[in-house]
Formats: structure tokens, sequence, C-alpha cells
């Protein structure tokens, strides 16, 4: 699984100008599920999201995690993150996951971020949807469950 997260202020998503989900302070994960995923792979995540420790302490520095400051967390399904670009100019999406399988793991990681005590909200799996955050920081990490960078 790849993540793009975000440490925002507020962010929400929306479909055709209906807003689906919104947060406050929180997290935005953009997530994309790739052929290989399995279930450690959503428990592994979910478990580094909720305990990322990327929110400032009372001394300014990042020593806190979503789950210790009270934050929700917007998780909305990418596969365009297992886009490969080397080659040609149209990206190749081959390595990520057939939709089905994506939408299980997705909603698998979404179950453990609620089962660790996080609110969490969610896009619409398969629609095109309209984000928007405001990023606070900037905060923004790629985490792979596969590879370190």
């Amino acid at each position: 699984m790849r993540a793009v997260v975000q440490r925002v202020r507020q962010a929400s998503v929306s479909v055709g100008g209906e807003v689906l989900a919104a947060i406050e302070e929180g997290l935005l994960v953009l997530l994309g599920v790739g052929q290989q995923d399995g279930e450690e792979d959503a428990r592994y995540l979910a478990d580094k999201l909720v305990n990322l420790r990327i929110f400032e302490d009372a001394e300014g520095k990042m020593n806190r995690s979503v789950l210790e400051t009270g934050g929700a967390v917007l998780v909305v399904s990418q596969f365009t993150l297992f886009g490969d670009c080397r080659k040609g100019r149209r990206p190749s999406f081959v390595g990520a996951a057939e939709p089905g399988r994506a939408e299980e793991l997705y909603q698998e990681l979404v179950g453990e971020i609620q089962r660790k005590g996080v609110p969490v909200k969610t896009g619409r799996f398969k629609a095109m949807m309209d984000v928007a955050l405001i990023n606070n920081g900037p905060v923004t990490l790629l985490i792979d469950s596969k590879k370190v960078f």
C-alpha cells in the first residue's frame, strides 16, 4: 500500500459538488493499493498512521500522533499512486490492485484505524472526487508498506 499523508487543519472530499466527508485537524491520506498488498499491509499502515508523531507538542516539536491529539483521518482512494511513468508519456497502472480487491483492503485499513480509536471518514471508492485541504506545516509524507524510501 502506498499513502501520501498530509497533516491538515481541515480537509474534505466531494463528488459532483456534494461534500461526502470533512475533517478538522488530522490527516488526509491518499491511498493506493497494489497487486501484492494484503491484510498485513493494511494493518501495518493503519498502525503507522495513527501512531506517526507528526503533530507538535507544547514545545513545538513533532512529537504527538493523531491518536494523542484527538484528530481524525480522511482516507481517499487513489489508484494513480501506482502509476508507472518511466516509459512513454502515459502512466501504466498495471501495478495497482484490481478494483474489487483494492476496495476490500481500503475498507480493511479504514476499519483498522477505527478499531485503534481514531475517527475516520472516507471518500467514495472508484468515484471522480474533488479533495480540498489546508495543509498544516506543510507536512507531507510518503509511506509504502513494501519499501523504504
